[in-house]
């Protein structure tokens, strides 16, 4: 399978120029026609203007925005992975389990704990230049999201679609989590390995600590990171289009908090590090300090190192929408009305 990619997403960006277009367009429009109200009725000012068209303005604004929204795709660059070659790095391979239950949607942390912590993997993984690094999701189970990898452009994208959705049973696993992490690491003893599990620590189903210290005798080390409140808050979610926050089976609003204690256990058993995130910062720059100065390994990996661009296609639609935005005028062309090619008076 190709790798896709914009070479520069930023461009799409552009997008937002899209919205003004249709406010500038409306506002102009609302203009027009007040100002044809101050001539007269509108009957008699029609019959003025015989050559004036309600429908052709709205069919130019349509090509102006298509072809905006082309243009940005092109600046963006669109490509497809090409060729792949088999890398030697040397560095450590981690493995972030995050933590995905509906707890993660509360906002003491903003926009939500999942959401910001979403983006501190995300800006890590842009840091990261010789280490292997994999994703494991984890509710009621845990799941591998992304293989352990030195394709950092392939896990920022999947990186992307993490939702409470993804998983099919609720609740908080965390032990799963470690297993399943330390079961996705490359075969091999003597190897530098961590696993930073990302939660509010509100475990529900097994015993996270017990599972800490079997794993850390393969000599995996173990870093938490709590995200949350102490004290405690609501989960808000949305259902149809609204909000509420959640409820259990007898309709009380569940409060989730954080639970630092049996966080703080997991990384002492398995000598690594306990921090508590905050909005400012959610510790994983603080936790990768210590992991880089563990044992660097080789590491072998595959990765596309040549990408052939796409945009051409794009390139010639908005040129083509340009072309057509050009032609089409904005009043009723007699000849052509004549010749009946507008059949529809526009």
């Amino acid at each position: 399978m190709q790798l896709f990619r914009f070479a520069y997403p930023d461009f799409l960006y552009l997008f937002l120029l899209v919205p003004v277009i249709i406010i500038m367009w409306v506002l102009n429009d609302f203009r027009r026609k007040k100002a044809l109200k101050r001539l007269g009725e509108e009957t008699v000012v029609s019959r003025l203007i015989p050559d004036a068209s309600g429908t052709r303005p709205v069919i130019k604004l349509i090509f102006q925005i298509i072809a905006v929204i082309l243009a940005s795709i092109v600046l963006a660059r669109p490509q497809f992975g090409s060729k792949m070659e088999e890398v030697k790095r040397k560095g450590v391979e981690v493995i972030i389990a995050l933590d995905v239950s509906n707890s993660m949607l509360a906002e003491d942390i903003q926009p939500s704990r999942l959401e910001r912590a979403k983006q501190a993997i995300s800006r890590l993984v842009e840091t990261l230049s010789n280490d292997k690094i994999g994703l494991v999701v984890f509710a009621g189970d845990a799941y591998t999201q992304i293989p352990v990898t030195t394709d950092y452009i392939s896990a920022k994208m999947f990186l992307s679609t993490i939702s409470p959705e993804i998983v099919p049973k609720q609740g908080t696993a965390i032990g799963s989590a470690i297993e399943l992490a330390a079961k996705s690491f490359s075969p091999g003893k003597d190897k530098s390995r961590a696993i930073i599990v990302i939660t509010d620590g509100e475990n529900h189903e097994d015993d996270p600590v017990a599972k800490a210290k079997e794993v850390s005798a393969d000599g995996i080390v173990i870093y938490t990171v709590g995200i949350g409140s102490t004290e405690g808050v609501p989960i808000e979610m949305t259902t149809d289009g609204k909000k509420d926050f959640l409820k259990d089976n007898e309709g009380n609003t569940v409060i989730t908090k954080l639970d630092e204690k049996v966080l703080k256990e997991i990384a002492l058993t398995s000598g690594g590090k306990y921090v508590r995130a905050n909005n400012s910062n959610i510790g994983l720059d603080q936790i990768f300090d210590d992991i880089r100065k563990m044992k660097k390994q080789e590491l072998g990996g595959t990765v596309y190192t040549e990408y052939n661009d796409q945009f051409q296609i794009f390139a010639g639609l908005a040129l083509i929408m340009l072309l057509a935005d050009f032609m089409v005028m904005d009043r009723k062309n007699r000849r052509l009305s004549n010749l009946r090619i507008f059949k529809f008076g526009i």
